[in-house]
């Protein structure tokens, strides 16, 4: 009777800590959000949001617009999107982005591609090398704010200077659509940490 109790104690305080976890995490996420490094840097590294057809999701092109403002303001001297092909597209999501920022005037010698990557963590892996490859120092990372803190532990982790500048202008605006945003960052930043300890 003394050790059940006991196992039920034992239990319900790992229960309390990673609910406490939990909590630290999206409280961490949302406040990481509001850091914006606006500095002088060599790209502008734009993660992928997906396309519909021929065009950035809303959320994408909202990337993409903050990745041309930093050029066109002198922040940053090359543009650098990421994103492969999206289910039944004939283009990847980066050479949309690509077509979108030359028609805003961007000369295409100052745009980079990646075009094989799915998700956050292949974004930042295939521009990695890109980025090697082409003796670029410093990338600013663009993306939605709720989402930046994974991407920036991701970009330190593939050895990149990086700094922060997310979306001011998201289109997760409701309340409802930035707590399904946040639940799900909060579920891909602790699955990350599990993976990086293997």
């Amino acid at each position: 009777m003394r050790l059940r109790h006991k196992t039920k104690g034992i239990v319900q305080v790992i229960i309390v800590l990673f609910i406490s976890y939990i909590i630290y995490i999206a409280i961490s996420i949302s406040l990481y959000g509001n850091i914006s490094e606006i500095v002088k840097a060599d790209a502008a590294l734009v993660l992928g949001a997906g396309t519909w057809e021929d065009k950035p999701s809303p959320v994408f092109e909202e990337r993409i617009k903050h990745g041309i403002w930093l050029y066109k303001n002198g922040y940053v001297d090359k543009l650098i999107f990421t994103g492969g092909k999206g289910k039944n597209n004939d283009c990847s999501d980066s050479s949309i982005a690509k077509d979108y920022a030359i028609k805003q005037s961007i000369p295409i010698e100052d745009i980079f591609i990646e075009e094989e990557s799915t998700i956050t963590q292949e974004n930042i892996l295939f521009a990695a090398q890109i980025i090697k490859d082409n003796g670029i120092g410093t990338v600013i990372i663009v993306s939605d704010p709720l989402h930046m803190k994974r991407a920036m532990l991701m970009a330190k982790d593939y050895q990149l200077k990086a700094y922060t500048s997310p979306t001011p202008t998201t289109k997760y605006v409701s309340l409802k659509n930035k707590t399904l945003f946040l639940a799900r960052e909060v579920f891909f930043y602790i699955g990350y940490e599990v993976y990086r300890l293997f």
